[in-house]
């Protein structure tokens, strides 16, 4: 009952995708009186472009891609706009303006995923696994057995897209407030079922309201690259009433959940995502738009970076030894893990780097795992001890 069936008919996909390349649809910009040169003239400089959309797209690629449009008008010059608005970000650099993107530009998007993600993309369908009872972590006293005198607090979040609507970055603002409406529908139904919470619209929050929610207003990319669209309308954040549950809605992403627990125990934060996020995902099926699927990538939203799972698994570890480590990169590298500064000197959030290949169980015990081991070799350098046969091999 814990495995998510993905659906059984994929026909966009399944017909049309080994002839994509060959195909030319007509120029969508030709009904515009607008000026655009060939696509040799219109290559963007890639020179000092160090995201993934920099280091994969080719002259010969966006010609290919050039031409293409989706059926609700989005061209390959929106989908890299991220990669040219912030050239030295690290970060993926591109971004599906709906989920046809995927399909219609597949010879870059699939390279771009398989490279960030360090996997390969094949014809076998990913699995989905919100079975928390499978996770490792599990000690006799029932709790997880992450040393709490290093690992303070521990966040699990996940995202997903909706089907039938264009992502942040392309859609309208009628299709903004259609989704904001489904979500208003589908988080009434969770309280009224199990889990009380408010429902806060960003229009209507205070300053204190923001401070609280830690809400940082849109960066002048996100404006540029039109997430930040007609801000803040239509967007809102529903907060459970014990604040262990915050759900975001037309933000980045179409919905993003956020599960979190102050005393680190990952159980507790993964099983309520599981929980609520399948209830949710029931909800969307009753109301025609389920959550987007793509046979190959598993769930998709706007961000390559997200596919798969869409999961975020972090945990803020205490480290004083370990971030100075000569070999650290190393190891994080071999993890499939990232290490990232916090506003205190001594506090670390560790995340996982990947969302595909792997199930919603298996990622989090990746980074399960990973944390005991960063939390192992930092007690052995308070001591003085090496770490070197701590050191994993090659995940």
């Amino acid at each position: 009952m814990w495995k998510v069936k993905p659906p059984l008919v994929f026909p966009m996909e399944t017909r049309y995708r080994p002839i994509l390349e060959s195909l030319v649809p007509p120029n969508p910009m030709s009904q515009f009186r607008l000026k655009r040169g060939s696509p040799e003239e219109e290559f963007p400089d890639l020179c000092r472009n160090s995201t993934w959309m920099g280091r994969i797209l080719t002259r010969d690629m966006y010609c290919r891609q050039f031409d293409r449009c989706t059926h609700s008008g989005v061209v390959f010059d929106d989908v890299i706009r991220p990669g040219l608005e912030e050239p030295g970000a690290v970060s993926v650099g591109c971004v599906a303006g709906d989920a046809q993107s995927y399909i219609l530009f597949c010879d870059f998007f699939d390279r771009v995923i398989e490279a960030h993600h360090e996997h390969k993309i094949s014809s076998q369908t990913p699995e989905s696994d919100f079975n928390y009872n499978n996770l490792k972590t599990l000690c006799v006293q029932g709790g997880d057995d992450l040393d709490r005198s290093y690992a303070v607090r521990c966040e699990v979040s996940v995202v997903r897209g909706v089907d039938d609507f264009c992502f942040p970055t392309h859609c309208s603002r009628g299709e903004r407030r259609q989704l904001l409406t489904l979500a208003r529908r589908a988080l009434q139904r969770l309280e009224e079922e199990e889990l009380p919470g408010r429902f806060l619209s960003l229009e209507k929050l205070d300053r204190d309201q923001q401070t609280e929610l830690n809400l940082i207003p849109p960066s002048s990319s996100q404006q540029r690259i039109g997430v930040a669209r007609d801000w803040p309308d239509a967007r809102a954040v529903w907060i459970s009433n014990d604040g262990s549950l915050v759900v975001w809605v037309n933000m980045e992403d179409h919905l993003r959940l956020v599960s979190t627990q102050d005393d680190a125990n990952m159980v507790e934060a993964f099983k309520r995502i599981c929980i609520n996020l399948q209830k949710l995902d029931a909800y969307y099926r009753e109301f025609k738009h389920p959550f987007i699927w793509k046979q190959q990538l598993g769930w998709v939203t706007s961000s390559p970076a997200d596919v798969g799972t869409g999961l975020r698994v972090s945990v803020h570890l205490k480290l004083q030894q370990l971030p100075r480590h000569k070999r650290l990169q190393d190891i994080l590298k071999r993890l499939r893990m990232r290490l990232d500064k916090t506003e205190s000197s001594a506090l670390y959030l560790v995340s996982n780097t990947a969302t595909f290949g792997l199930s919603e169980v298996e990622l989090t015990q990746l980074v399960v795992d990973g944390v005991k081991l960063l939390i192992a070799m930092e007690k052995r350098l308070e001591v003085d001890r090496d770490i070197d046969e701590l050191v994993p091999t090659q995940k």
